[in-house]
């Protein structure tokens, strides 16, 4: 992967934020080539995701896998931010910083006297980025899951005789974050032009709801509440539908025009459906789609896996076969995205970048650091960045504000 981008190798970011969300966006500049600042509790031994292990990881690390997603490139340092002197490290660290990331429920950050007044008059070019479960002063706690059902995701996801059910992945979080990272570039490019800082805030709820699309719209404009329908599109037929081939191997086609329809009747052999008033347009076949799909099913199911590939790609009908995660990691593109790195007890350690883009923007491969051990670069923070004295280290330590 080509990720670092010179413009941004100057930027610093504050992280105070943990879970997902903020800290995906952390790592986003992390991978560009920016200097993230991840300020950790030390009440919970850092970042809540550091103790999600799996049944099968390392016991005595604090890196787990769900904490390695979204934290590589980073330093970390341990605070208590309620010890006496804590806050004047934030503040020390908001005057070098370009970006702020906070995740505190609402009210709770001018508690801290972490507020955006109180650290735009330490940087007033500070870009201050926070995230909340619900928005403005609700002061509720929301995370992923519940969110997923607030926003509707839950009640649309499985099949339609099944229970609602959450997304496999932090789907919410990962939303909101790639909000907040649009809303910090316009926020950065403001800068650029007027010298000004600017607070960026983005809610969870408003991020899933945001990403409803056309599930969204098939209420407010058709006004139907759209329910389950496992794999199925409501819009589009066939769309999403998994068949079967001779195997047994699972296949999504995605026949989305009418031309990508005609053409896959004619593989199917199925030529006599064109003329089929149930199925001949896209809107008939979303009335009649529990007529349709069995015809086709039973045709997939005659057809290997291969004569499958071959067919689908000579006529660009869009396909796919149901991969499990090994399966995932053994395309050409999904191989590129991996990174690797070695951790302070010299074990090697893989994960995901998550910036997939390319182009000319970015320069050549740059090493991402692993993800860091709680408190891991507390010395080099403070020492080397801050310039901090060791009396003034010690003093900090005796108050609780590090450890």
């Amino acid at each position: 992967m080509r990720t670092k981008v010179s413009e941004i190798s100057e930027l610093v970011v504050l992280e105070l934020s943990n879970i997902l969300a903020g800290p995906s966006v952390g790592m986003f500049f992390a991978e560009l080539g920016a200097r993230i600042i991840k300020v950790e509790n030390t009440n919970t031994d850092g970042d809540a995701t550091r103790k999600w292990k799996t049944p099968t990881e390392d016991a005595d690390t604090d890196i787990s896998s769900y904490f390695s997603s979204a934290n590589w490139g980073k330093e970390s340092i341990g605070l208590d931010l309620r010890a006496d002197g804590a806050l004047d490290v934030i503040y020390d660290l908001a005057r070098k910083a370009d970006i702020v990331l906070l995740s505190y429920k609402p009210g709770d950050e001018k508690k801290l006297g972490l507020d955006y007044d109180t650290l735009k008059a330490v940087n007033p070019k500070i870009i201050y980025a926070q995230i909340t479960a619900y928005g403005g002063d609700d002061p509720r706690v929301g995370l992923d899951a519940i969110i997923q059902a607030e926003s509707g995701f839950t009640y649309l996801n499985g099949e339609p005789d099944g229970p609602p059910t959450k997304m496999p992945v932090a789907l919410v979080d990962i939303l909101l974050a790639h909000q907040l990272k649009e809303g910090i570039l316009l926020a950065l490019l403001k800068r650029e032009r007027t010298g000004e800082g600017s607070q960026v805030n983005v809610s969870l709820l408003k991020a899933a709801t945001a990403s409803l699309a056309n599930q969204a719209t098939n209420w407010l404009v058709a006004g139907i509440i759209p329910e389950r329908m496992g794999s199925e599109h409501p819009n589009i037929v066939p769309y999403g539908t998994i068949f079967k081939a001779s195997d047994g191997r699972e296949i999504v086609v995605a026949a989305a025009t009418e031309r990508q329809y005609d053409y896959l009747l004619g593989i199917l052999n199925l030529d006599s459906l064109r003329e089929d008033k149930r199925f001949m347009t896209n809107q008939d076949r979303v009335r009649n789609r529990a007529e349709l799909i069995p015809i086709l099913a039973e045709r997939m199911a005659r057809l290997t896996p291969d004569e499958i590939v071959s067919a689908f790609n000579e006529k660009h009908i869009p396909f796919g076969f149901v991969n499990n995660m090994q399966k995932v990691f053994e395309q050409d593109a999904s191989k590129a995205l991996i990174v690797e790195g070695e951790l302070p007890n010299g074990k090697t350690l893989r994960g995901i970048h998550t910036v997939a883009i390319e182009g000319t923007l970015f320069e050549d491969d740059e090493t991402l650091a692993p993800p860091p051990n709680f408190n891991q670069h507390r010395d080099a923070l403070l020492t080397d960045f801050l310039g901090y004295t060791p009396e003034v280290i010690n003093k900090l330590k005796q108050s609780g504000a590090t450890v």
